[in-house]
């Protein structure tokens, strides 16, 4: 059965020349360009992914991305905005979308952004069976350059990634996570304490590097930090070191 994608776009043009290039990865789209018929088509069917223009008749791209994300967490949103237009790309990634790109985009990008959005959400379905049930543990002093990625499960103090279920919990408490913010904390985990820079983490986690898309990084840390940290202000988990980059503090999630 073909992947299904929303195409939520109100430039007729546009919408055709996704779809016909979105068709050659033999995926399936539905089209629409009004806010009140996108929203019913997102809460009431099952995308693999929705791609959401901002600007929209009706129900803003906005306002649709916040409610999807309510009472479907799970589903991938990747936000089309214009290239002037940095304050609706922050604010996008800030409600919700997985990623964003500008218009004018190139048709390779495009194929290659949909086909990373299609893999994150293909894992959180598939739920692979592994019969192995053991968690790999960090010590609270001992740092670890990289876990074995074929693990079940990995554990660094009251923080748990399990990969089988695509779940995290800190402190036995669920933790309701997006497919890509999920890959997020995941590599983070399986290099505690180093240190990477947004570059680094746009080409690790999201699976390309260009100039310009840095916010995407910000916005899912600051995501994380909003779900995962007392105090987002001064965050223990998630630091940021300054003229660097990012790492996951491993003293930060240890067991009081």
């Amino acid at each position: 059965m073909k992947n299904t994608i929303l195409i939520v776009e109100d430039d007729t043009d546009i919408a055709k020349l996704i779809n016909v290039h979105l068709s050659e990865l033999a995926l399936q789209c539905d089209i629409c360009s009004h806010g009140e018929e996108a929203l019913n088509l997102a809460l009431t069917k099952d995308y693999q992914l929705i791609l959401l223009d901002v600007m929209l008749p009706g129900i803003g791209g906005m306002d649709i991305c916040r409610q999807i994300r309510q009472k479907k967490p799970l589903q991938s949103i990747i936000m089309l905005t214009s290239k002037t237009s940095e304050i609706d790309r922050i604010l996008g990634l800030e409600l919700g979308a997985d990623d964003y790109m500008t218009k004018p985009f190139s048709i390779r990008e495009l194929q290659a952004r949909v086909r990373t959005q299609l893999r994150r959400f293909q894992a959180l379905q598939a739920k692979s069976m592994l019969h192995s049930d053991h968690a790999v543990s960090i010590p609270v002093n001992e740092k670890v350059n990289e876990i074995d990625d074929n693990s079940t499960a990995t554990s660094i103090g009251q923080l748990q990634v399990d990969h089988r279920f695509h779940q995290v919990t800190y402190k036995q408490n669920s933790i309701n996570l997006t497919a890509t913010e999920f890959e997020l904390i995941d590599f983070f985990c399986k290099h505690p304490d180093q240190v990477f820079s947004r570059a680094q983490l746009l080409d690790s986690v999201w699976g390309y590097h260009h100039t310009g898309y840095e916010h995407t990084v910000n916005s899912h840390i600051n995501r994380l930090r909003s779900k995962l940290e007392e105090d987002c202000t001064e965050p223990q988990i998630i630091q940021t070191v300054w003229g660097v980059g990012y790492k996951l503090n491993s003293a930060g999630v240890m067991p009081l």
